[in-house]
């Protein structure tokens, strides 16, 4: 598969998941009459299954990352080259603005617009952290022995992650996001390399 195809198909499948993503959250909080819980159910079910399907389309193309910590990853691991990564990692932030505004636009709120949830206490790093060396780890034991099962798994994972984490697995403080992505990406990694190396000696 030519690098431009896959990186319109990052970029495409990336746009269609903030717009699962940030859309879900509008609609079940206009829905759920302030019951937090309830809107908080409402978008990690959308997201989950919109994940789901995103992946099993976009995965023959692209590999499906939509992240670019996986990106990095999968260049670290030598699985995407230099060039592919970069361009993957433009496609996605590109991607996830259009998928942003697209959300606002469909629900006739201002395109740009600041948070008022800011997430930047030291718990909600640290879920940051745990969601990304989660994702990270269960992306990389499933390709490695489950292959097929890659969709359904992340998308499992990522709407558990909703639930179990402060952050909701989407800190919107950029530091905050980006560092806990770094650290849980890296030390995911080491651990998936570790835990195969002695599988596959024992």
């Amino acid at each position: 598969m030519s690098v431009a195809r896959a990186t319109v198909a990052e970029a495409i499948g990336t746009a269609l998941l903030l717009a699962i993503v940030v859309g879900s959250g509008i609609m079940g909080e206009k829905l759920a009459a302030g019951n937090t819980a309830v809107a908080l159910l409402a978008n990690s079910i959308a997201t989950g299954t919109g994940l789901y399907v995103l992946i099993t389309v976009f995965g023959p193309i692209s590999g499906a990352h939509f992240n670019p910590v996986v990106s990095c990853v999968c260049a670290w691991r030598k699985t995407l080259n230099a060039r592919a990564c970069g361009s993957y990692i433009l496609a996605q932030v590109v991607g996830a603005f259009v998928g942003v505004l697209a959300a606002h636009a469909m629900f006739g709120l201002p395109l740009l617009q600041v948070s008022a949830h800011m997430r930047h206490t030291p718990g909600e790093g640290l879920g940051e952290i745990i969601a990304t060396f989660g994702l990270v780890l269960v992306i990389l034991l499933t390709v490695q022995y489950r292959r097929e099962a890659v969709p359904i798994v992340v998308a499992c994972f990522i709407t558990s992650a909703y639930w179990f984490t402060a952050s909701t697995s989407f800190a919107k403080s950029v530091p905050l996001f980006l560092g806990g992505q770094i650290i849980g990406g890296i030390a995911a990694v080491w651990l998936v390399r570790w835990l195969i190396v002695r599988t596959a000696t024992e």
